[in-house]
């Protein structure tokens, strides 16, 4: 019952998804659209959506700056405002881990995230480098997609699958088809090649706090990235993308 009540506001609630690379995203992945919404200086560009919502017998609508500061929740809307169903979160499932790893692509765990800025940022990292899963922790502090992160993510989240899981324990399960890589500040090894020729689940832990020592056990190793010591530490969402770069380089 707990799973599923805490599933349940992000089924239930529409997101407003803002400015032309993420609107654009979603209209080439998949027909969760209900209105959109824009201003004259993009109508150009909007043309094929309204085609395919007229086509689709949903609405849309032109606006002036103001309704769309109304209707997108922020005056950084970009011009045009999609109003959606959200992407499901899958639930997940130890006997496709094999299946994942496959591609030798990475995969980005993220055990408790709050800020939903910092999962868009990380979003659009991970699909810059080709990653296409995301697994979030099943834990209340963790950020979900929301309007902000669809909005920082600039198309990112659509080209992702996301999976909700209980940590560790999904670490562990994941542990014979990937190599664990958590991350911490300081006390790690630095970033280096792999020899294993697992692929890699990437592992980072809240802004606060870092990676709960039950996750630091679930790992087969800790990397930290070194600096100069002037300021304490990367933001998280950098730190991914730093941390992608090198996993994914030639």
């Amino acid at each position: 019952m707990r799973e599923a009540e805490s599933r349940r506001p992000h089924s239930r609630e529409l997101l407003r998804i803002c400015g032309l690379a993420a609107v654009t995203a979603l209209f080439e992945r998949d027909p969760r659209r209900e209105r959109l919404f824009f201003e004259d200086k993009v109508k150009r560009e909007v043309g094929r959506f309204c085609r395919t919502l007229a086509r689709a017998r949903k609405p849309y609508r032109q606006v002036d700056k103001a309704e769309l500061a109304r209707v997108a929740g922020t005056p950084l809307h970009g011009g045009l405002v999609a109003i959606v169903a959200p992407q499901p979160l899958a639930d997940f499932d130890r006997n496709a881990v094999r299946i994942w790893a496959k591609n030798g692509k990475p995969v980005l765990v993220l055990d408790g995230i709050g800020n939903p800025h910092n999962l868009g940022a990380i979003a659009r990292s991970a699909a810059f480098f080709g990653v296409e899963r995301i697994v979030l922790a099943d834990r209340p502090d963790q950020a979900l997609p929301s309007d902000a992160s669809y909005r920082i993510a600039e198309g990112g989240l659509e080209h992702l699958d996301l999976h909700r899981a209980l940590l560790p324990a999904a670490l562990f399960e994941m542990r014979p088809a990937y190599r664990v890589i958590g991350t911490a500040l300081g006390h790690g090894q630095m970033p280096g090649r792999l020899e294993s020729g697992l692929p890699v689940a990437l592992v980072f832990g809240n802004e606060e706090t870092g990676l709960d020592p039950a996750t630091i056990a679930a790992c087969d190793q800790i990397w930290s990235i070194p600096g100069s010591s002037r300021v304490q530490s990367l933001n998280v969402a950098a730190a991914a993308a730093v941390l992608l770069y090198q996993l994914t380089r030639p």
